[in-house]
């Protein structure tokens, strides 16, 4: 094993996860390197007492949870679709520049939508957020969503 500063345990899988600051390095017995590092990605400011995170590092990839576009004043999905939006594309975008990432490092997005009729509504806010080239990306009719919000989003970001 390499002279990393790392605590490992073992696992049934010939793997192990070795735990370090600010995360934890995963070591493959069979290749004899540690193959990745995971960290636990939450904005400072959050306020929601649920078992998730905000996103989750492995490597150079980020999976980002389902994010709602919840205004922060009230606490509430605001009635207008298009802000809606915008408020969850800020919410990823802020969990992308808490890992050092941005829009640009997106690689895959899913949006779930409760009336998919909302579709070029929410494609107008969405393009304004890239730059360049956009990820791959699902839109899917979901049906009810969360605290009755009109979309949830999650993605999958590489760092380049």
């Amino acid at each position: 094993m390499k002279n990393y500063r790392t605590l490992f345990i073992g696992l049934s899988c010939g793997l192990l996860i070795g735990v370090f600051l600010g995360g934890v390095a995963v070591y493959s017995q069979t290749r004899g390197e540690i193959i990745g590092f995971r960290s636990v990605i939450n904005l400072p400011n959050r306020n929601v007492n649920a078992p998730f995170s905000d996103g989750v590092m492995m490597g150079n990839t980020l999976y980002l949870a389902g994010r709602l576009g919840v205004d922060p004043q009230t606490n509430k999905i605001p009635s207008d679709a298009e802000q809606e939006a915008r408020l969850m594309i800020d919410g990823i975008k802020a969990v992308l520049a808490q890992a050092r990432m941005t829009m640009d490092d997106l690689v895959s997005v899913q949006v779930f939508c409760s009336d998919v009729a909302l579709y070029d509504k929410f494609n107008g806010v969405y393009r304004s957020y890239f730059k360049k080239d956009l990820p791959a990306r699902a839109f899917i009719g979901s049906g009810p969503l969360l605290r009755g919000a009109h979309f949830e989003m999650q993605a999958i970001a590489v760092k380049q």
